[in-house]
């Protein structure tokens, strides 16, 4: 069956439960699939497509802590059992995702100790990908951290077209609309990528990451450690 690169690495018996227990859903672009506040339902793994976790304050101002796709899972409150979500995910851009009951999926964790396991190795990288995001948005410049995002949905993505729109992008960098106008225009200028309307496409991944500095790589290299596995490798390897 079509599995997102995380479940990959579950031994075949594990794999066969899971698929008994959910389904593989179509995951519209705008969808909210889990609201902050609100009891967890589901857990996501997305096969396609990309999820961001945005955190939302009392007063209802967003900022995006995190992206999720093939190689992760979300809500990250899974694994602890926790009831209620702590953060809004919503698919930036469409795709497919095997979508598990809460309830059955706490009980597979129980009975298959890899299971557990694999969600808290997924859980530590999630958690080195926020860290990043919140030093990233303290100390780089915004063309920095826009170049370091747009390298992370290409990690999450087949080829170098990614479907986004300058609203989006400014709502995740947490910025005005204006700001994420002049940074694509800096990096095309660049060569890095051009960019047209709702739409971005990757030129030059080798000079973003130059470009980037030390806000991209440190938590993508924390993932590989951890997992043993390369966001766009094609072959999937197991521990």
């Amino acid at each position: 069956m079509q599995l997102n690169r995380l479940l990959s690495l579950l031994p075949e018996q594990v794999i066969l439960q899971l698929k008994a227990v959910g389904e593989l859903v179509h995951l519209d672009k705008g969808e909210i699939l889990v609201r902050s506040g609100t009891a967890v339902t589901h857990v996501y793994f997305p096969v396609s497509g990309i999820a961001s976790v945005v955190a939302v304050s009392a007063l209802g101002k967003r900022a995006e802590a995190g992206l999720v796709g093939r190689e992760g899972y979300s809500p990250a409150v899974a694994i602890a059992g926790a009831e209620d979500a702590h953060s809004d995910v919503i698919m930036q851009i469409a795709g497919r995702g095997w979508r598990f009951p809460i309830a059955a999926f706490e009980r597979l964790q129980q009975e298959e100790p890899v299971l557990q396991q694999l969600m808290v190795r997924a859980l530590l990288a999630f958690n080195a990908q926020v860290a990043a995001t919140a030093l990233s948005n303290a100390v780089h410049s915004v063309e920095e951290r826009l170049t370091r995002w747009l390298l992370m949905c290409h990690d999450r993505v087949d080829g170098n077209e990614i479907a986004l729109t300058h609203d989006f992008i400014a709502l995740m960098l947490a910025v005005r609309r204006p700001s994420v106008t002049s940074a694509l225009h800096v990096l095309e200028g660049h060569g890095f990528i051009r960019s047209e309307r709702g739409r971005i496409t990757i030129r030059n991944r080798v000079a973003m990451e130059q470009f980037a500095r030390d806000a991209y790589g440190k938590a993508e290299g924390d993932y590989r450690r951890l997992m043993r596995l390369s966001f766009r490798d094609a072959d999937l390897a197991t521990a």
